[in-house]
């Protein structure tokens, strides 16, 4: 079967910023979607735009059997899922010795471990019909580190490793395994990234925008939609496999 518009997606962090913005573009192709964060509100807002039908689930990804939990409930409505994008996500920033451990396992819990749960529970099913796909949205993280951010570029660097080698060992399945690299994306995420900076440095807002779109040498915010387009790309194309594909302007070139 390669009709898309008989699929089901799940979206997790789909309360708003990319995953928002993910989940409106499977919808606007057809596609149900299953959408999981912590806030319902944000959840239903999402679920409003979205043209085709939704499921909502909240649930802290996190937690103990909460990616089970929420397998099972689209299972039962669905019957199955085809594709997922695995968007939930946060960061952290301080110095390397004033690391917690209480912070450096919250990166490695919702942006490794989560994943990978995801992962795990997603392949059997996709292996029995021999089609699938998985997105993973990473960072350019994942691929450079800076200063400042070691637990959430550990963790990225780890997620786009998972990503790599179970896209090497289910390549002859039918299944794909991609990593969605950002930059700064102009999202909330960011939006708190720009108001630590000015609590620490002193700048104003407008200020710190600019430090994080000149990371990118198009010197302005990456869109939430060209991050969605990329993830449509690994969707449709079943050639695409194994790839952490930056969306960053050109600051990371591989």
């Amino acid at each position: 079967m390669t009709d898309l518009e008989q699929r089901t997606a799940l979206v997790t962090g789909a309360g708003r910023g990319i995953g928002r913005t993910v989940a409106i573009r499977l919808s606007s192709h057809g596609l149900r979607v299953a959408l999981t964060a912590r806030s319902r509100d944000e959840l239903e807002q999402t679920a409003s735009a979205c043209p085709s039908e939704t499921l909502v689930h909240t649930a802290d990804i996190t937690g103990a059997g909460a990616v089970d939990s929420l397998w099972s409930e689209v299972e039962e409505a669905w019957g199955r899922v085809d594709v997922v994008v695995v968007n939930a996500g946060a960061g952290v920033s301080a110095r390397v010795h004033t690391t917690t451990d209480e912070d450096w396992q919250r990166m490695l819990d919702l942006n490794l471990t989560a994943p990978f749960r995801c992962v795990r529970r997603a392949l059997p099913s996709m292996l029995e019909q021999r089609w699938g796909r998985l997105v993973v949205v990473a960072s350019v993280a994942a691929k450079v580190g800076e200063p400042y951010i070691a637990a959430y570029t550990a963790s990225k660097h780890g997620v786009l490793g998972l990503v790599r080698s179970t896209a090497a060992e289910v390549a002859a399945s039918g299944v794909t395994v991609n990593a969605i690299c950002p930059g700064y994306v102009d999202t909330p995420m960011t939006d708190a990234t720009v108001a630590g900076i000015t609590e620490k440095t002193g700048r104003s807002p407008d200020e710190a925008r600019q430090i994080l779109a000149d990371k990118q040498p198009s010197h302005r915010l990456v869109t939430s939609d060209e991050v969605a387009e990329a993830v449509w790309a690994c969707v449709v194309n079943g050639s695409i496999n194994g790839q952490g594909i930056n969306v960053d302007g050109g600051a990371v070139q591989s």
